[in-house]
């Protein structure tokens, strides 16, 4: 039946094509939202997966990076004590307000103050060595080069950030934030731009690197290390678990996920009905074939097994299409500094919605065989 259903594809191609390219079409549109959610949600943890710390240390309960609060610096020497870290260095986050000369107005930024040392953890895969030593200079910023339009500024322009005066000394790719403009400054930098006296320079996390990077370590590491009353409140996460932490809580506690998944079952629904009427159409043209089959001895059963077959083909060769022209459409997005990512997990799970699609329109299809019965040969 398998090379029935496939000969039958091959023969009757131009039958079968609206089918192929509805379910293209469909899982193209799943591949690409579900490219984008990553992208657009995953920035909210662009601090934690851009930098090569290992273990994070901030406010307990702290739900997502950007809503950090400012932890006792004396934490520091309780992460220096136990033998597997290597160093430590801190992280400034502030919430400011940005205005230009360029007619903007005034733009939501978030200032990310580190240290601009060569080797520093923070931002370590966003920023190469030149572009960090540029941070040295008193009161310079490095943004992303995609939000220079949003911030009205050029390279080596002024802008004032929380009333003081900054210089955009260089751009960079990777940098972009949800909700906002990702200003990335010196800690010296960024302590003068905190308008918040109670704060008094203290670091928003401390951030960690220990000599075995390996996943058991670090949680073994992050284990041994969380809260100790003597050194104030604070809480620690590997990388991993903090950068999901964050992604989630946008996706979930926010709100927007619901409507993803809205969009997403829409989109389900769409290219059902869309593929199975193209099918059942499929399978009424060809009733005479089947009536033929009937008639000639082939069961009921063995022919929606090869509606069944043809509805899978039709979901195989439409997702081959949708994952080239995906493939091809990230690519484009990327170069564009459209946020925009896809790992495997949520790729094989497209996939295998697109199969469900074609599977589910086969279901609706095989009811078309109940008018295939031989007695319409005679007529």
């Amino acid at each position: 039946m398998v090379a029935l259903a496939r000969k039958t594809l091959v023969h009757e191609w131009r039958r079968f094509l609206p089918a192929v390219l509805a379910v293209g079409f469909a899982g193209l549109l799943q591949l690409l939202q579900a490219a984008l959610v990553l992208g657009i949600f995953g920035s909210a943890s662009v601090y934690i997966t851009g930098s090569s710390a290992d273990l994070w240390v901030g406010y307990p309960g702290t739900q997502s990076v950007n809503l950090g609060r400012p932890i006792d610096p004396n934490v520091e020497a309780r992460l220096l004590m136990d033998p597997a870290v290597a160093r430590v260095e801190p992280f400034i986050w502030l919430d400011a307000d940005w205005h230009s000369g360029g007619g903007t107005g005034g733009v939501s930024v978030f200032v990310s103050g580190i240290d601009p040392r060569a080797d520093g953890m923070l931002f370590a895969r966003a920023l190469p060595p030149a572009l960090r030593a540029l941070l040295n200079e008193p009161d310079a910023v490095v943004v992303d080069r995609a939000d220079l339009g949003q911030l009205g500024v050029g390279i080596g322009d002024s802008a004032t950030i929380n009333g003081r005066r900054v210089r955009v000394a260089g751009v960079a790719s990777g940098l972009r934030a949800l909700g906002g403009v990702n200003v990335v400054a010196s800690l010296d930098t960024a302590r003068q731009l905190d308008n918040d006296p109670a704060d008094g320079g203290r670091p928003t996390y401390l951030v960690a690197q220990l000599h075995d990077h390996a996943r058991a370590a670090v949680e073994a590491a992050a284990g041994r290390l969380r809260a100790d009353a003597a050194f104030g409140p604070y809480e620690v996460w590997t990388a991993r678990a903090f950068a999901r932490r964050s992604m989630l809580y946008w996706i979930l506690d926010t709100g927007a996920g619901a409507g993803v998944l809205f969009l997403a079952a829409i989109v389900f629904l769409v290219g059902a009905v869309i593929t199975s009427q193209t099918l059942v159409a499929a399978v009424a043209g060809s009733l005479r074939e089947y009536a033929t089959l009937n008639a000639l001895g082939v069961s009921v059963a063995d022919l929606r097994w090869v509606v069944l077959e043809q509805a899978l083909w039709v979901g195989g060769v439409g997702l081959l299409g949708a994952a080239v022209l995906g493939a091809a459409l990230l690519a484009l997005a990327r170069n564009q500094d459209v946020p925009a990512m896809l790992n495997p997990p949520v790729a094989l799970a497209c996939a295998a919605l697109t199969l469900g699609l074609a599977a589910v329109s086969g279901v609706a299809a095989v009811r078309g065989l109940r008018r295939a019965d031989p007695a319409t040969l005679l007529r």
